[in-house]
């Protein structure tokens, strides 16, 4: 419908980005490079575009593409009924807003019969269009000559002359603008309890009787209030002053005095009422609802980065615990490559208290598999547990982490997790889990549904194929900012790398079994169905540790092995030396390298990967102590200082870890005394604080704390 012209100029100026930009960047993806990929290899191409920017105009072009599907459907449903002249084609073709589209549509639009529909078919359309022109003086006398056996009285004409005008009103295209325009500035969101249910909605007792301007009413607030409405427990409204918006129809439809002016006045109260008001609240809830959602998403999809980010143990030999009290502790070791070489369970809390026992399991256990860490679960009894550990005397005392457990249970129970490990029951799996979380969080939080990890807020609520394409493009990011082990990294992992999917990963899995791992990148060629498209998006992500040629263990893609090779060459020098020596890369005159493909941003990514070939950019994980005197709600009290760490952030506050089951509110207000929009500005993820506590609730479990 729209020549791609239209739709680079249109995508330039809706996101300030230039055309060239977006032209080049719609030809990659239109080739079916990934966002990853484009921007991290094709920086020259698209002057430097980052990742958001790049899936901004891959979002704008699909929404686009789908507006213009729209348009054609209208263009044909309209010209099938003879109606479509040249102007009203041309407006729709140069309409790019939805709501417009929409409005021009309306009149046209097939639907169930309605009150107008059947005043037409007695006749009355005259009739409304003698009202309409306010000329003659006295209607009733005139309605009187349109009773038939089908209009029993002149009331009943002036009823369906009415019904016709109301329905010509709400369809009027600049009416329904202004009507958005003034529920977008002046809309009232307001709430009350369903009465009959007053107890049950106990939860939403701040929407009892609640009432704010929309445009003021925040994203997590608003959503609250959906989902008590969806619920039954609440009825909502969005409104605006009903007087001013009659007298603002009054004052464009009338403009005379006597019967006719009547007649309009109850014309246009119905219209607004019954057809206009239903319609643009519906509407405003709608776009609302998408700003809440869109709002909600990015809050969960920036925890989300920030969790898959967090820095890893490493390949270390690793003893995890899932604590637990009547059902005893999961115990299991893995080795330093995350394999599962021994599992058992341990007793040393209520009812069976063989504390002795437990601890000579774990110290025989840590000898024998020299282990070097130790993961705790954070759930029931984890302090105990952790308490519990402290107390070995061992003769090497391996570090002790406390691992969040929040989505195990879900991976433990998950198709992924049965192919793994298809002899072992659910507890064991979930102990595995909080292991490998430690040594890798990223590798082994893709295994888990987003929604289950425990971060973000009303992810149920939001759209849920708008919240899954989200998450799927953080975690794609995540996967590939960091690249993968690629003889070591699982399916599921490798099913994020740009350009890979279930089937190549896979495969690359099969091939990895048969014939023992991979020494170089260009063996990825050999994989069946990998050709050199998905060679070219994929290679770059992946990483060979100890390969043949040391280029395979960097960020560097073979694309450019030849500019580092000649590097090397001018500099008389193989190419381990060069990366071996930063005295030999500070001889390199970056601009001698410069070609048609290779620019200088690129030079510079390959000297930044030269210069830490392999190495993990997300840090080092470090243990966390919560006070030894806190080990359960009870145990806190207002005024106590607690270190804490960053289990979520919401748009009204944090979540914080203080080291017991109930993690502690520090409300958007006690973080700092400058304003904030959200507390994503001061504060992150996993983040360690020391927190002041304000308020406990011990029957409601709710913790209040302060930065203050």
């Amino acid at each position: 419908m729209r020549s791609m012209e239209v739709y680079i100029q249109y995508i330039a100026n809706a996101l300030g980005i230039r055309e060239v930009q977006v032209k080049a960047t719609m030809a990659l993806l239109d080739s079916g490079a990934t966002i990853p990929f484009i921007s991290r290899y094709r920086k020259e191409v698209t002057a430097n575009l980052d990742e958001v920017q790049i899936a901004d105009i891959a979002r704008l072009y699909k929404k686009l593409e789908d507006l213009d599907a729209r348009r054609k459907t209208i263009l044909e449903a309209i010209e099938s009924q003879g109606k479509l002249t040249p102007e009203l084609r041309h407006r729709i073709e140069t309409c790019f807003d939805t709501n417009e589209l929409e409005d021009l549509y309306l009149p046209y639009k097939k639907k169930r019969k309605t009150r107008a529909d059947m005043a037409r078919e007695k006749g009355l359309e005259p009739l409304a269009q003698l009202i309409l022109a306010q000329k003659e003086r006295n209607i009733v006398k005139a309605a009187e000559s349109y009773v038939n056996e089908n209009v029993p009285n002149p009331e009943d004409a002036l009823q369906g002359a009415r019904d016709i005008i109301a329905e010509g009103i709400n369809e009027e295209e600049t009416y329904r603008e202004y009507f958005r325009t003034i529920f977008r500035k002046h809309a009232v969101i307001s709430s009350k309890v369903v009465k009959a249910k007053a107890e049950e909605a106990i939860t939403y007792k701040d929407y009892f009787e609640f009432s704010e301007p929309l445009n003021r009413c925040p994203s997590h607030r608003y959503l609250a209030m959906m989902r008590g409405e969806l619920e039954g427990l609440l009825r909502v409204f969005v409104d605006i002053d009903a007087e001013r918006a009659l007298e603002w129809l009054d004052r464009k439809i009338i403009f005379s005095q006597g019967e006719a002016a009547d007649q309009l006045r109850e014309a246009i109260a119905d219209s607004y009422k019954r057809l206009i008001l239903p319609s643009i609240e519906n509407l405003i809830r709608s776009e609302y609802k998408e700003k809440a959602d869109a709002e909600a998403i990015r809050i969960f999809t920036d925890n989300l980065r920030q969790l898959l980010l967090a820095p890893p143990l490493g390949q270390k030999a690793t003893l995890a615990l899932d604590p637990g009290f009547r059902t005893g502790c999961k115990v299991v070791c893995l080795d330093a490559r995350g394999a599962l070489i021994h599992n058992t369970t341990i007793f040393p809390h209520p009812p069976q208290y063989q504390r002795d026992e437990a601890m000579a399991t774990i110290r025989a256990l840590v000898d024998k598999y020299n282990i070097e860490s130790i993961a705790i679960g954070n759930g029931t009894a984890s302090r105990e547990t952790k308490e519990l550990v402290d107390a070995i005397p061992f003769d090497r005392k391996p570090m002790v982490f406390v691992v969040s457990e929040s989505g195990a249970s879900i991976y433990s129970a998950s198709d992924v997790a049965r192919e793994e490990f298809p002899d072992k029951d659910v507890t064991v799996r979930g102990a595995i889990s909080i292991g490998r979380r430690l040594m890798d969080p990223l590798a082994e939080l893709v295994k888990i549904d987003p929604k289950s990890i425990g971060v973000g807020q009303y992810q149920h609520d939001v759209d849920q194929s708008l919240l899954r394409e989200s998450l799927d493009e953080t975690v794609m990011s995540c996967v590939n900012r960091v690249g993968v082990n690629l003889n070591t990294a699982s399916k599921h992992l490798l099913t994020y790398i740009s350009g890979l999917g279930p089937v190549m990963s896979q495969n690359i899995v099969n091939y990895r079994s048969e014939r023992g791992g991979f020494n170089s990148r260009a063996q990825l060629l050999e994989v069946p169905r990998l050709g050199a498209k998905a060679y070219e998006q994929c290679a770059g992500f992946l990483r060979i540790r100890g390969a043949e040629n040391a280029l395979d263990n960097t960020g560097v893609h073979p694309e450019s092995y030849p500019v580092v090779e000649k590097m090397a060459n001018d500099l008389n020098v193989t190419v381990d030396a060069l990366i071996a020596s930063r005295e030999l890369r500070q001889k390199i005159v970056l601009k001698n390298y410069i070609t048609e493909k290779t620019g200088m941003p690129t030079l510079t990514d390959i000297m930044a990967e030269l210069e830490k070939p392999g190495l993990d950019p997300r840090g080092e994980a470090k243990a966390f102590n919560f006070d030894d005197t806190v080990q359960s709600i009870e145990d806190v009290k207002p005024g106590m200082l607690l270190p804490g760490i960053v289990t979520n952030l919401t748009a009204f506050g944090a979540f914080v870890d203080i080291g017991v089951k109930q993690d502690g509110l520090l409300h958007i207000s006690q973080i700092t005394k400058k304003f904030i929009k959200s507390p994503s500005e001061v504060l992150k993820l996993q983040q360690e604080l020391r927190v002041r506590v304000t308020e406990v609730d011990v029957a409601r479990k709710r913790i209040n704390l302060s930065l203050l």
